[in-house]
């Protein structure tokens, strides 16, 4: 896809789109990958083949059925008509799989994507101990204050709350 050697720019608006919570972990699809890279998805899955001792299953693993059904209405993952089945699952990269992308897809535009990609799980970590840090402030102000603002107080933590709630969770979990 990518013929001419200056790479295209990088949305990097479309990088936290791309993330999906999948088996408990941030990943991102090796679809919506290839389409940031600028290669084909068959492309991107020939090089980690190729260097497959490189990617472990806590680095890589195959979606299935199931979880592509639960995905469809917020990928772009499946280009086929509804109803018909996918030819190839797609695979799920987590962190350590994305920044390991990096040494086999050795293009300009891989290394700037990854780049990308590497800032937009360091910002989401960032806003998930934000969210954390700011529970335990409100709680304090909580003990500290009249009970009077307990309305006040709940109201800030339900709007907590929902923004911590992730995108989608599929697979399967067990209740303890």
């Amino acid at each position: 896809m990518e013929e001419n050697n200056a790479p295209q720019p990088i949305n990097s608006e479309l990088i936290p789109a791309a993330i999906f919570f999948i088996r408990g972990q941030k990943v991102m699809l090796s679809t919506d990958l290839a389409s940031l890279y600028g290669v084909l998805p068959k492309v991107l899955m020939q090089a980690v083949r190729r260097n497959i001792e490189r990617f472990p299953g806590d680095f890589m693993f195959q979606l299935t059925q199931q979880e592509i059904d639960i995905l469809r209405p917020r990928s772009q993952i499946v280009t086929l008509k509804k109803g018909k089945n996918i030819k190839y699952l797609p695979y799920a990269f987590t962190e350590q799989g994305v920044a390991m992308l990096s040494t086999v897809l050795r293009s300009k535009r891989a290394v700037s994507v990854n780049i990308e990609i590497m800032r937009t799980f360091v910002k989401l970590r960032k806003l998930l101990g934000t969210s954390a840090q700011l529970a335990l402030k409100i709680e304090q102000m909580e003990k500290k204050y009249d009970k009077k603002f307990k309305v006040v107080f709940d109201a800030l933590r339900a709007l907590m709350t929902e923004e911590e709630k992730p995108k989608t969770t599929i697979g399967f979990h067990t209740k303890k």
